[in-house]
């Protein structure tokens, strides 16, 4: 391989091996290594759902695949959408089983970059390598970090939070982010923020195939140094098919450092995809009880739809320790942590709503948020675990039954 070419590849590359015949990916895991300077993998035996898809990249970040056609074909070649629904631009190579010119035709149709045959060569294997950098330079930028921020209930001020919490994020020093009002019913970015577009997350999903610098720039609307993805201003009768943000939390996530997510509920499909696409999810609540027995609902949906809880960051709103239930009782009762209090501070909130403005740091809300997120970039210890309170343990035992 041309040392220009060489160049273009250096970077962590990390390969999804779907491959039913093990000696496929025992062939070609050493020329791998031996062109690829930081090449990691992972190898999946059968032919994943696409929830087992998604769930691979959530944990593995995978930017290559390699993917065999093997008996019955049309199982292999349906894979190849649904690899792309979660990351449109990931070079798959494929590995047939003959130099078949239409079934080549085929896999290329579906999507494939490129398609190697045994017995593997360096020459072919740099050849395919090659073209995946001449589409697309720059490939193995390390992926953005995306905060998925959930109400257990309506009301607990999640959208609020979620605006000031991507102002501050610029906080960390010079990172592109993205504010992403993901609610198709009830989004209120735009009344927030003040901000008006013509476009919105539904137009970036119509056209989820070619995305691309040019049309996101379109769709997007920059406000104070953050890009802003609002939800539509009118409803559609598409809105009620929604089921998968993959397409635009993958491009989201390769274009921006940081990336914040609005969503509705925790709810439904199109919610779960982003709880399951998201590094951290922030479920924001209110210590009253019934807010509380919300959470409780939540966590327990998230569990059953396999959401790790590891990602879940249980965040309460509004906290007055004189009003609804101390901090102490809200931990024991939910068996979680507490990650973070946000104090209430109504006047300063409505002042800034008037406005279309985050709200400043020398505010108590705003300082809230900052010592948000200061805790999500990991420069303060873990609060203490409360202590057992059985009296409410058995309350909200009774409460969910």
């Amino acid at each position: 391989m041309a040392q220009s070419e060489i160049s273009k590849l250096k970077g962590k590359w990390k390969g999804l091996f779907i491959c039913p015949n093990a000696n496929i990916i025992q062939d070609l895991v050493p020329l791998l290594s031996r062109h690829l300077p930081n090449f990691d993998g992972h190898e999946l035996t059968i032919l994943p759902t696409r929830h087992q898809i998604a769930e691979v990249f959530t944990s593995q970040r995978p930017n290559l695949c390699f993917l065999e056609v093997s008996e019955p074909q049309e199982r292999s070649f349906a894979v190849i959408p649904e690899l792309l629904r979660v990351d449109p631009k990931l070079p798959i190579i494929v590995v047939l089983p003959s130099n078949d010119p239409e079934l080549v035709l085929r896999c290329l149709r579906q999507g494939a970059s490129d398609f190697l045959i045994p017995p593997f060569t360096g020459e072919h294997l740099e050849a395919a390598l090659q073209k995946i950098s001449r589409l697309q330079p720059g490939r193995v930028k390390s992926p953005g970090k995306v905060y998925c921020l959930m109400p257990a209930k309506g009301g607990c001020g999640a959208s609020t939070i979620a605006s000031n919490l991507a102002y501050q994020l610029k906080r960390l020093g010079d990172k592109r982010i993205l504010l992403a009002d993901l609610d198709p019913l009830a989004g209120t970015m735009s009344f927030l923020l003040k901000i008006k577009s013509n476009y919105s997350f539904m137009d970036a999903l119509a056209r989820s195939g070619e995305l691309d610098a040019d049309l996101w720039k379109t769709v997007v609307t920059s406000r104070q140094g953050v890009d802003v993805l609002l939800s539509p201003e009118v409803m559609t009768e598409a809105v009620g098919d929604l089921s998968d943000a993959s397409a635009i939390v993958e491009y989201a996530r390769g274009t921006y450092d940081l990336v914040v997510l609005d969503a509705g509920s925790v709810y439904g499909d199109w919610n779960l995809s982003q709880a399951l696409l998201a590094d951290e999810i922030l479920l924001i609540t209110t210590n009253e009880l019934t807010a509380l027995q919300a959470v409780q609902r939540a966590l327990s949906y998230l569990d059953a739809n396999n959401i790790p809880r590891y990602k879940v960051r249980l965040i309460v709103n509004r906290y007055d320790r004189h009003v609804g239930l101390s901090k102490d009782v809200i931990g024991t009762a939910l068996h979680t942590e507490i990650f973070h209090l946000m104090p209430a501070d109504y006047d300063a909130i409505q002042k800034a709503l008037m406005e279309g403005k985050p709200l400043a740091s020398t505010t108590v809300f705003g300082k809230s948020v900052i010592g948000l997120v200061e805790r999500l970039a990991g420069s303060m210890e873990p609060q203490k675990k409360a202590n057992s309170l059985s009296g409410l343990l058995s309350l909200f035992s009774r409460t969910s039954s």
